[in-house]
């Protein structure tokens, strides 16, 4: 009989060590919920509540014992083999992606167009009163993105009773350049504008935004200066980079992830980005070293070289600490929920500012052990996991909403 090395050698013991493996496990996978105390209220409130009650209540899926939690697909355990599968599923269309959006693009007053796929199909009706999220990608990432068309999916499907809208940002997802201003992280400018433009158009329908890796520190970033002014009714941000000099440096390091899949990846989609718009960018007032733009081969490079230039600043890393949206979620009095990973190899753990999660009581973090970058996949057939978090969450606040209309923000 041969030793494996086993304390034990009992089927009892071997079935007790297995379970005790699985429940440990599944502690591991819970969602650990930070928010203010209790006690910590919002300073506008007359209901003696912040943000938690309404989670508690509402929302299992982020505070129940036993449906908070996010067990990740067997073959996809570490933040990287989550975030490489996220890639892989880009462009891919099954049961909980295949949509076909309704483009509508806008001329903004600096010429410049953005579009809007809405789905489902926009109708005729102005005074339609669904709610509507206005939805932002991340970093050369548009409306095709799988994990964009699951979220429009899930929301936009019959009975939910939601309205998507994903914003393409200028020259992104098939949208024209048609000025010479590009897109970045810092700039808060056009995704304000095309809030203000739904809003008007949609003048029954209460807004909701949703934000992915850059788009969600944009999101971020514009609540925090709106304050109490913004004209949306919740907003969630999904694996949001909120201190992108941390940020710069995850990508920055010399790892097989970063060498093999994101740098590619995204050097090559600046790259495209430029020759396909040569001729507008070449119009534009900043001076590009287009022969170094090409030569690049690191996001710090290309960030530098156009980014930072086009901001007036130094440097990628004086670009990154003014484009951190932490500086600002102080600020948002929007409801608000962020999801992280603690696996992510991009939005590394260490940069979320929980302390000020703490201190909020608009605002709310669920973070989860797995997860990686913009991954969350789960079961066998591998489905990403906070679809049910984010229906259930905008759905909570827009009826505690409903209930007290005279309060902006009512917890």
């Amino acid at each position: 009989m041969f030793d494996y090395g086993l304390p034990y050698s009992d089927p009892a013991f071997s079935g007790i060590s297995l379970l005790g493996s699985v429940r440990k496990f599944s502690t591991r996978c819970r969602v650990q919920l930070v928010t203010a105390a209790p006690g910590v209220t919002a300073v506008d409130s007359n209901l003696g509540e912040n943000i938690r009650t309404l989670l508690d209540a509402h929302c299992p899926s982020l505070t129940d014992a036993k449906q908070a939690c996010m067990k990740p697909t067997p073959f996809l355990r570490g933040g990287m083999l989550q975030s490489l599968y996220s890639t892989m599923k880009a462009l891919k269309r099954d049961k909980y992606s295949d949509i076909s959006y309704d483009r509508e693009t806008k001329v903004l007053s600096d010429g410049g167009t953005v579009s809007l796929d809405w789905y489902p199909a926009r109708g005729p009706d102005s005074a339609d009163a669904r709610p509507i999220a206005i939805v932002m990608a991340g970093l050369g990432g548009s409306s095709y993105e799988y994990h964009v068309r699951c979220l429009a999916k899930t929301l936009g499907r019959d009975g939910a009773g939601y309205r998507v809208a994903v914003m393409n940002h200028r020259g992104m997802g098939r949208t024209p350049l048609t000025s010479p201003k590009i897109y970045n992280a810092s700039d808060t400018d056009d995704y304000r504008d095309i809030v203000e433009y739904i809003r008007i158009s949609n003048p029954n329908a209460p807004l909701l935004g949703v934000g992915f890796s850059l788009g969600a520190n944009v999101l971020t970033k514009y609540l925090g200066e709106q304050g109490a002014e913004s004209p949306l009714s919740a907003a969630i941000a999904i694996c949001c980079p909120f201190d992108m000099s941390l940020t710069g440096r995850s990508l920055d390091a010399d790892t097989f992830l970063n060498n093999k899949l994101f740098q590619p990846h995204l050097v090559a989609t600046i790259k495209r980005f430029f020759r396909r718009n040569s001729e507008v960018l070449q119009n534009s007032p900043t001076d590009y070293d287009w022969d170094a733009i090409m030569k690049a081969t690191r996001m710090s490079q290309i960030d530098t070289l156009v980014t930072a230039r086009d901001s007036g600043q130094r440097d990628c890393w004086e670009h990154y600490r003014a484009a951190s949206s932490t500086p600002y979620v102080d600020g948002i009095r929007t409801p608000y929920l962020a999801i992280n990973s603690m696996d992510d190899p991009v939005t590394r753990y260490e940069g979320i500012p929980q302390a000020k999660f703490k201190s909020n009581p608009y605002i709310a973090l669920a973070l989860l052990k797995h997860g990686g970058h913009l991954g969350f996949f789960c079961g066998l057939r591998p489905k990403i996991w906070y679809m049910t978090p984010v229906t259930e969450f905008f759905d909570a606040i827009l009826k505690h909403q409903s209930k007290a209309p005279q309060l902006a923000l009512s917890f």
